[in-house]
């Protein structure tokens, strides 16, 4: 599906234009590069984007690894209390659960699963060939951690486009000028997949209360006048007094298309602890959570077979 991104961002660029109160015009308050862990029994090759070490600072988000896999992968492992959203970036990523899903995501591909009261699930590249994924832990307020698990495979081929000369915004959650996004969310999530030609300029509405992050894929980005290399993160705290908000992205003069991922929700506020796999509001839930795993009340450990084919 492809829209007109002059169309899609006209009201926004306009409201910049009245610079009303409504409408604030964001900043960025730091750059991070990502951090390389290497190879590890699970892993070829590990980076992590966003740690966990300090979630306030990045609330709701609180783990963006990126993970280049052939075999073994990552075998049947819990989760609770959370949310995974993977991006398969190159190769085949083969995917089940103890619920009976099975199946595969290609490049460009985002599996969004709510893991909520407890799944036991497996993530391995199809055929131990090759697999390049970003997962993103996006957090669940205490109220919703035992919501019903759920996932959403949401295919690059399904997804809205939003095109006009020099730029392509990919939208996965949220809405834009008008525009929804596939992803059903538990928590205010918006998300795009963003590429830039050389030379461009894009004025990016988020929502004001949001706090962002600038995953930069390839190429170079400038954000809110910073520049932002591949390999790089930028944040944007919430501007909680507007409603509405804008980022500036530019493009400099290079051989070839730059491109960001893009993500932003409301921070939960919530106290925060993780175990392993699990992240709830207290050590006591963490603590309950390797209990109920441990005696099977997540269900057993599947007997699953491989694909064959896709």
């Amino acid at each position: 599906m492809t829209h007109q991104l002059d169309d899609a961002y006209a009201h926004t660029e306009a409201d910049v234009l009245q610079t009303n109160d409504s409408t604030a015009r964001r900043a960025v308050v730091r750059v991070e590069d990502k951090i390389p862990f290497g190879a590890d029994s699970q892993v070829d090759d590990r980076s992590v984007v966003i740690t966990p070490m300090n979630p306030a600072l990045t609330d709701p988000f609180l783990l963006l690894s990126e993970d280049w896999f052939s075999t073994p992968g990552f075998q049947w492992h819990p989760h609770r209390g959370l949310e995974t959203v993977t991006l398969v970036l190159d190769g085949v990523l083969e995917h089940g659960d103890n619920l009976g899903n099975a199946g595969a995501l290609t490049t460009g591909d985002i599996q969004w699963m709510t893991a909520g009261r407890g799944i036991i699930h497996r993530e391995l590249a199809f055929r131990n060939e090759r697999a390049h994924t970003l997962q993103l832990w996006v957090n669940l307020p205490g109220e919703l951690k035992m919501t019903g698990t759920r996932y959403q495979d949401l295919r690059a081929t399904g997804r809205p486009v939003i095109d006009r000369d020099g730029g392509r915004v990919d939208l996965i959650a949220g809405d834009l000028g008008g525009t929804s996004g596939p992803a059903l969310t538990h928590w205010p999530i918006s998300g795009t997949l963003i590429t830039l030609e050389p030379n461009r300029s894009l004025e990016h509405p988020l929502p004001g209360p949001d706090r962002a992050f600038f995953y930069v894929l390839s190429g170079e980005v400038t954000v809110a006048g910073r520049a932002v290399r591949a390999g790089q993160i930028a944040w944007s705290d919430p501007v909680p007094q507007a409603t509405a908000s804008v980022i500036t992205l530019t493009t400099g003069d290079r051989d070839q298309a730059s491109a960001v991922m893009v993500y932003s929700g409301q921070p939960i506020g919530q106290p925060v602890a993780m175990g392993g796999p699990f992240v709830m509001n207290t050590k006591t839930e963490i603590e309950q959570a390797f209990h109920d795993f441990h005696s099977g009340k997540f269900g057993d450990i599947p007997r699953q077979a491989r694909l064959k084919y896709l």
